[in-house]
């Protein structure tokens, strides 16, 4: 007999709580998080590239960025590459974090 107190496994979990309290609300709409999920390892990427590549028109994304953007989660940048204007999409230091978190509490949640 040891003198370390038995464990109980639902006590445990309720301390550490159920890995959906880890989700990103916002990154519940699947072209949010898509575009996330593209960004994620590019440091920037060409507004019409993450168009392209989520499969969306303009103002979809335009939308769904100016959402990530208020949440201070992505960055736009807007330049000139000779006389063409170029928006670029970056996310910020929090928005990867929060990305980590929640596709971390996907997969937490998928395994059990």
């Amino acid at each position: 007999m040891t003198d370390e107190p038995a464990v109980d496994a639902g006590a445990e979990a309720k301390r550490s709580g159920h890995p959906r309290h880890d989700l990103a609300p916002l990154l519940n709409a699947p072209v949010r998080l898509s575009v996330v999920a593209a960004l994620a390892p590019l440091d920037k990427a060409d507004f019409g590239f993450v168009r392209d590549l989520v499969e969306v028109s303009d103002s979809v994304l335009s939308k769904q960025v100016a959402a990530l953007e208020e949440a201070g989660w992505v960055q736009v940048t807007k330049g000139r590459v000779g006389r063409r204007p170029r928006t670029w999409v970056s996310l910020t230091g929090e928005g990867r974090a929060v990305y980590q978190r929640h596709l971390a509490a996907l997969r937490a949640i998928a395994l059990g």
